[in-house]
């Protein structure tokens, strides 16, 4: 058997194991006997102490607190239980060995109730002693020393001595009435607001009283507690006065405390961070706003180790990058999570960098890479910070200064800044504001927020309130917390503005929660955390939750969060689940409790889950309603795939609103459009969703089924361009604007940087040519042939209507034995009228019946009809004949098939010269004509420019379309050419007449006149 070898260690190693257990419960049993014994035995021995102490005329009890110090102290045991967590491939191999032996084979149904028992710990023999002995005087002697040993002891686990909070909960009760200590009310204001480990009910009245107690004794921890309270209105209505006093109590101690430090002041480094987040957010990585979506980018950095980027940083600098160099300096000197500072190798970096352009005498390295001078400059300043400040090094004023100045000369911000602030308070050398405030606006003319901050708080001295808060906003914008101390005070004081009691509030508060060092203990409850002691991190994770911290609130949360994940291991394993998950940590309540106050914190994926409590009764009564809220308003910010997920879900089912499947199917798109990693969910879901309207159509189902939406056209044709221009719409330009603008973002930039582009984009504020999608087909091209030629034929009419009502007879024409004919001409026996009338002042396009060139119009002859008058009696002047040519005789007009008779011949029009006013109208139109030809030609080469700049980066399908277009545009142009070019001939013709109106050429009236 090729694994028989594997066969025969197996059961060897699960005997191992099996020992190795039982030993340990047997080390525990005679551990917790031995202390038991010790305690009996340490009695005696004391009473002979206390004899000596009576002798000394010490207290009793002070003497027991003494000897239980002395005790504690020479065990040199750690205040906190050593790290338990795995290191190394033995030591996870062992763990998970452990582990997977105590669930296989030492797994039983949990006999524990709902409260809090502590798990039984390792007692070493010393604590048993110390804690029998401030037992006695705690008792005996009401020593309030050792009342608050006990009950720290009790309720933190110190010295490996065990939790046990309803004891902890005692000693803090009897030593805050025994002497009002704020520590011990602050401690009860704690347990009566969180009920920690069962200890007691939940009270948040007496948690509010204990809390004012304390504040009022001066306890930071119940300031901020206070605070938060009246600012949230938890245990108490919403009070913005209360809220401001108290948070400013808080940020009047940050600031002495930022002030209090070394030049600069103290390093405010931040400890607060969620613990979601480092294993891909509250719902994993993709589903979690905090990893998804738009932030997904964002977050997407914070997954390199940190071993993994100092080495690369190390390997760059190595190969003489600078840029790494100074970046690893920075690290170092800065620190943050998981990077403790280190000062010394931080100087050694920024040297590395200023030597390689300044040399040892302070001269310029002449062979000095090219582009380092602002990196050097940045390093001398962090350089001269550091003796400034005398971090890794001895302080030394000087030295600084020599550093500051080189880095001057080259504009580095920090430098001028750190000049600035020594002779502002005189740092090695004389005090001179005026110089200060120069270096100062000098930093600040670069955005270097504690610049802006200095400088501010000079104008504020001066009295010049508008630009004092310029620069407090200015410097705000970086997270300077001295610049939003200032704005609290001018907001607080109405200086300058009218009070403002909730921006006061809100910059007291990020004042005070920025000075986590003087009542938090973050890096307590991280450092838990990250060493797998869940249980200590939970305590000091939950007191910064209560003062307000939204990093914290959602942290606790998450750690009492009992929805993790939906496959649990009690149907599999029973018990399983409950042995790996310690009772502290159960309290679905609370949970919710603090799911809610981070939610209320602008915190979606809190908001999320409070959702999901509800919905599923976790923690409180079942209310879809409210889990229908807590998604819809999660949603809202655009950010949740998650919530939309979860709404289509709602919808689908016809949970808390009416079962409606398109409804599912457009919050199922909307979780997919808001985040690409919820592909694979959303297509499931939407495959289930179509097989239920398939079952729902099938059996005539009342469900509203799943409408197909008409798919959005994502281009706009040549013929809606041209309605949209003609119609001028100007909302749905500017919405259809705003989605090309939103599609088309990058490749605007490309055209922008094109050459022509900008300058284009800046000539056409209308910009329909900027975006015009070229889309044209066959039909669209004869549409607009068609419209153009009937507007050809409407403006030919117009002219000749406009023409006939400009005719210099007035219309009239009175015949032989006149009268007037349907005007007011008046006949005088001669044949001509006396045209002042309109009886034919617009005869049509063709001759009406009566008319005198109706016969010929019907014989199809082609003459020309025109007025004639005689010279005597015409108003106009007629044109003479030339005086070189004989005047032909009249021949007589005969046509084919119409007899001729004789009778006596009537006079017939002769040609008129057109009017001063007609010409000038024509001539006027001619200019209106040209101008239009300009236009479109200049329209013609805006198309052609935009064709080019479409056809850089398209696809050979575009390519072939644009294409297509070229040849219909062409011939669309020629089309419109051609129509000009015939308008543009017919006006020469009247130029002609116009030349003759003014006699620069003669009028041959044989050859144009009517011949009879």
């Amino acid at each position: 058997m090729k694994n028989r070898w594997l066969w025969q260690i197996l059961p060897l190693a699960l005997l191992l194991l099996l020992q190795a257990f039982l030993v340990d419960c047997y080390d525990q049993t005679d551990d917790l006997s031995s202390t038991i014994d010790a305690v009996h035995e340490s009695q005696t021995p004391y009473v002979q102490s206390s004899s000596r102490s009576e002798d000394a005329q010490l207290p009793l009890g002070q003497e027991r607190v003494e000897h239980a110090l002395r005790i504690l102290r020479d065990s040199k045991l750690s205040v906190v239980a050593p790290d338990t967590k795995p290191s190394g491939l033995v030591g996870y191999a062992w763990y998970y060995a452990q582990e997977a032996f105590r669930i296989l084979f030492m797994n039983a149904p949990s006999s524990s109730s709902d409260g809090y028992h502590a798990p039984k710990q390792k007692i070493h023999l010393d604590v048993a002693k110390a804690v029998h002995e401030l037992t006695i005087a705690a008792e005996e002697a009401h020593n309030p020393d050792a009342m608050f040993l006990l009950a720290e002891m009790n309720f933190y686990g110190n010295f490996t001595h065990s939790r046990d909070f309803q004891r902890a909960f005692h000693w803090y009760q009897a030593l805050a009435s025994a002497t009002g200590n704020s520590t011990a009310q602050y401690m009860l204001g704690f347990m009566y607001g969180t009920g920690v480990g069962g200890s007691v009910e939940r009270d948040q009245a007496k948690s509010l009283l204990y809390h004012t107690f304390a504040a009022e004794a001066g306890n930071t921890r119940s300031e901020m507690t206070l605070a938060y309270r009246h600012h949230q209105g938890v245990g108490a209505p919403r009070d913005c006065d209360q809220a401001t006093y108290y948070y400013k109590q808080v940020a009047d101690k940050a600031i002495a405390y930022l002030r209090s430090g070394p030049p600069g002041g103290q390093s405010m480094i931040r400890e607060s961070y969620r613990w979601a987040d480092e294993e891909g957010g509250v719902y994993g990585e993709g589903a979690s706003v905090s990893t998804a979506g738009l932030r997904d980018s964002a977050h997407s950095g914070a997954d390199a180790n940190l071993e993994d980027v100092l080495e690369y940083l190390d390997l760059m600098s190595r190969k003489g990058e600078l840029k790494a160099t100074f970046s690893l300096g920075k690290m170092y000197y800065e620190g943050g999570r998981g990077l403790p500072r280190n000062f010394r190798r931080a100087m050694r970096y920024f040297k590395q960098v200023t030597r390689r352009y300044w040399n040892q005498d302070g001269s310029v390295n002449p062979n000095h890479p090219q582009g380092i001078e602002k990196l050097a400059a940045k390093a001398a300043g962090h350089v001269g910070l550091m003796y400034l400040r005398g971090e890794g090094v001895e302080q030394n004023f000087a030295t600084a200064s020599s550093w500051f100045r080189p880095g001057l000369a080259n504009g580095d911000a920090l430098c001028q800044h750190e000049l600035g602030l020594m002779y502002l308070h005189g740092y090695g050398v004389t005090p001179d504001a005026f110089r200060a405030a120069s270096y100062f606006r000098s930093a600040a003319d670069q955005d270097f927020p504690a610049a802006e901050t200095r400088l501010g708080a000079l104008f504020l001295d001066q009295g010049d309130v508008p630009t004092a808060t310029k620069y407090f906003e200015l410097a705000a914008r970086w997270g300077s917390m001295e610049a939003f101390y200032y704005l609290a005070e001018l907001s607080n004081n109405g200086v300058g503005r009218k009070r403002h009691c909730a921006m006061a509030a809100s910059y007291y508060k990020m004042v005070a929660e920025r000075a986590e060092a003087i009542h938090s203990s973050f890096e307590e409850a991280n450092t838990a955390y990250e060493n797998g002691d869940k249980e200590r991190a939970l305590i000091p994770a939950m007191m910064a939750a209560e003062q307000g911290y939204e990093h914290a609130q959602s942290n606790v949360a998450f750690l009492l969060d009992e929805q993790r994940s939906l496959v649990s291991l009690d149907s599999i394993l029973p018990g399983a689940a409950k042995k790996s998950r310690p009772a502290l940590l159960r309290n679905a309540a609370l949970a919710l409790i603090y799911w809610t106050r981070s939610a209320k914190q602008a915190n979606i994926d809190s908001l999320i889950k409070m959702g999901d409590y509800y919905l599923s009764g976790t923690g409180i009564a079942a209310d879809a309603e409210k889990a229908s809220t807590c998604y819809h308003t999660a949603a809202e910010a655009h950010y949740s795939a998650q919530a939309y997920w979860n709404l289509g879900w709602m919808h689908e089912n016809g949970v808390a609103v009416d079962q409606d499947f398109h409804m599912a199917k457009r919050y199922y798109d909307l979780a997919l459009e808001t985040s690409p990693e919820a592909y694979l969910p959303v297509k499931l879901s939407l495959l289930k969703l179509r097989m239920r309207g398939y079952w729902n159509w099938l059996t005539n189902g009342d469900i509203n089924p799943i409408q197909e939406e008409e798919a959005a056209k994502p281009h706009r044709t040549f013929k809606e361009w041209i309605a949209a221009f003609i119609e001028n719409d100007e909302e749905e330009e500017a919405n259809y604007r705003a989605q090309l603008y939103k599609r088309g973002e990058d490749e605007e930039d490309d055209l922008m940087s094109a050459g022509r582009g900008l300058d284009e984009r800046h000539n056409h504020e209308d910009g329909y040519y900027d975006d015009l999608d070229l889309d044209i087909d066959e039909s669209v091209l004869e549409g607009l042939i068609i419209v153009g030629l009937a507007a050809t034929l409407l403006i030919l009419v117009y002219m000749r209507q406009q023409r006939n009502r400009q005719r210099p007879d007035g219309g009239n024409l009175a015949v032989a034995g006149g009268g007037n004919r349907n005007g007011n001409g008046v006949g005088n026996g001669n044949g001509v009228g006396n045209g002042n009338g309109n009886g034919f002042g617009d005869r049509g396009f063709f001759p009406r019946p009566g008319d005198p060139e109706f016969a010929q119009w019907a014989a199809g002859g082609q003459q020309q009809t025109q007025s004639s008058t005689s010279p005597s009696n015409s108003i106009n002047p007629t044109p003479t004949k030339s005086s070189t040519r004989p005047r032909p005789r009249p021949r007589t007009l005969s046509k084919p098939g119409i007899p001729q008779t004789p009778q006596k011949p009537t006079p017939l029009p002769v040609p008129s010269s057109p009017t001063t006013t007609e010409l000038s109208s024509l001539t006027t139109q001619r200019a209106t004509l040209l101008a239009h030809l300009h236009a479109l030609t200049a329209e013609y080469d805006t198309l052609q420019q935009a064709r080019r700049i479409e056809t850089q980066n398209k696809t050979v399908e575009l390519e072939r379309l644009i294409q297509k277009w070229k040849g219909v545009s062409q011939r669309a142009a020629e089309e419109v050419f051609l129509g000009a070019r015939e308008r543009e001939l017919t006006m020469g013709v009247m130029l002609k007449m116009m030349k003759i109106e003014f006699g620069i050429i003669g009028y041959d009236v044989e050859r144009e006149g009517w011949v009879t």
